[in-house]
């Protein structure tokens, strides 16, 4: 099985339930489709701590942009979008052509 996010609140009451239920760890782990770690980790932190819910939402470096800096983040990337963006043609469009020579002796035509 590949790693996947926290458990939420309930999956982790589910793991806690299954041990005092009397399975065994390898038996919670089949059941449920969780590790044998998951299962021991989160039954270990209820027997220790009495929690259930995972601390990982205050974990990690706090957000250097409040709220109203996302909101012109956004406008900003908004802009330059290039879906957001109306293509404009200056004077028509049309090419200017220029012809000349320059010499060491004479200005040409």
């Amino acid at each position: 099985m590949g790693k996947k996010g926290d458990l939420s609140n309930f999956e982790r009451g589910i793991v806690v339930g299954a041990r005092r239920a009397g399975l065994s760890i390898s038996q919670s782990a089949q059941l449920l489709g969780f590790s044998r770690t998951t299962i021991s980790r989160v039954y270990k932190e209820w027997c220790e701590k009495g929690k259930t819910s995972s601390m990982r939402q205050s974990c990690g470096r706090k957000c250097l942009v409040d709220a109203r800096g996302q909101r012109r983040m956004g406008q900003l990337n908004e802009n330059m979008d290039p879906s957001c963006l109306v293509t404009t043609v200056q004077a028509g469009g049309g090419g200017v052509m220029v012809w000349g020579m320059f010499s060491w002796h004479t200005l040409g035509p």
